[in-house]
């Protein structure tokens, strides 16, 4: 069996440079690659549910969104299976089963949990489908025999539990299913992506994000309030590229050609990060100078999501196929499950014949 590939999001909002640089763009390129048997994008509905259940129609909003945030950037569903989670219920039964192979203090040790715990102020009042946020994930790469996910960096620990689930399983009922590795961003800056303000990530729930969908003077208005180093005040001043976000956002996006089409004053970012060390540069040069590469980047974006949005109809068409397509799939693989673990009682003829041998025997004495 060749490589099968699966990654997704929740749909809680609009899609941003971070979900960008830190995984859509990976996906895009694995998948013109070719280099694969089968490829899945799942928009995560009922995994967002667990943390926004009483408010199902930010959900509902949200799908359309996603969508076309993938379509816009390039997935296509001529070659990759794109799908919502909900409608895939043999993902609620294998995530029923996978339950009973981790402990509840192994998924609070989990570092991605913890994290996303502290930021919801979960502390005292965690709910329950939120904790087993890890095996409900374990259960959507595993149902499709997935062995690469592209993810951000901070979700590594969650393919480290997803791994630990799976030889708990081959271990106790046989060869089912296959270890998953992450294929994470090479750039440092794109595994995880700052937000505008200077937080350490970018988050809708944090307000510091730059959408895929944001009109261009809203790209213009953040990056020109983006947060920088904050004892360069003056021009002359000497500054600092270190936690400077714009220019951890120029370490991501900028490229040579770039400077020669908008600043061939310089040759390239070495060159102007040295002379903002040096002092007698100024932000407002630097941000306008990013938010020029932004702009490049997010409107082509921004003009094919225009174009799908004018029929939604045929996107929801597709979803609904693609759906059934993945939901025929993992049935399959529920039913080797079912075989492994024994409980397959009426299509297992041996069994059947055996249980009646058994009766007939100890009521015909």
């Amino acid at each position: 069996m060749g490589d099968i590939i699966l990654t997704g999001d929740r749909p809680t909002g609009k899609l941003h440079l971070g979900h960008y640089v830190g995984s859509l763009k990976n996906r895009v390129k694995m998948q013109n690659e070719g280099n694969f048997d089968k490829m899945y994008v799942m928009i995560a509905d009922a995994q967002a549910l667990t943390d926004n259940f009483d408010n199902p129609q930010k959900i509902k909003d949200s799908i359309a969104e996603v969508v076309l945030d993938y379509l816009s950037v390039g997935i296509d569903p001529n070659k990759t299976t794109i799908f919502v989670q909900s409608y895939v219920r043999e993902l609620t039964e294998l995530t029923f089963y996978f339950l009973n192979l981790v402990t509840v203090s192994r998924l609070e040790r989990n570092p991605t949990v913890k994290s996303e715990i502290k930021l919801r102020n979960y502390e005292t009042s965690l709910p329950a489908g939120f904790l087993i946020y890890p095996v409900s994930q374990a259960a959507d790469i595993t149902l499709f025999d997935a062995n690469i996910v592209p993810v951000g960096e901070d979700q590594e620990p969650m393919l480290e539990q997803a791994r630990e689930i799976v030889r708990a399983f081959n271990s106790t009922y046989g060869e089912v299913f296959v270890e998953p590795k992450a294929v994470i961003p090479e750039n440092k800056y794109q595994r995880r992506l700052p937000g505008i303000d200077g937080n350490a990530k970018m988050s809708k729930s944090l307000g510091n994000c730059i959408f895929l969908s944001d009109s261009k003077e809203e790209v213009r208005r953040k990056v020109m309030s983006m947060y920088t180093d904050p004892n360069h005040i003056n021009v002359s001043d000497p500054g600092n590229v270190e936690g400077n976000i714009v220019f951890t956002y120029l370490d991501v996006f900028a490229k040579d050609s770039d400077f020669e089409k908008y600043l061939p004053e310089y040759k390239n970012l070495d060159e102007l990060k040295d002379h903002y060390r040096r002092g007698g540069l100024g932000d407002v040069k630097v941000k306008k100078f990013l938010n020029k590469i932004l702009e490049d980047e997010l409107a082509p974006i921004r003009q094919r999501r225009q174009e799908y949005a004018k029929d939604m109809d045929k996107i929801f068409d597709m979803l609904r196929k693609s759906s059934k397509e993945a939901s025929e799939i993992g049935r399959k693989k529920i039913e080797q499950v079912h075989k492994a673990m024994g409980i397959d009682y009426f299509e297992n003829k041996e069994y059947i014949s055996s249980i009646s041998e058994k009766f007939k025997k100890e009521y015909n004495k």
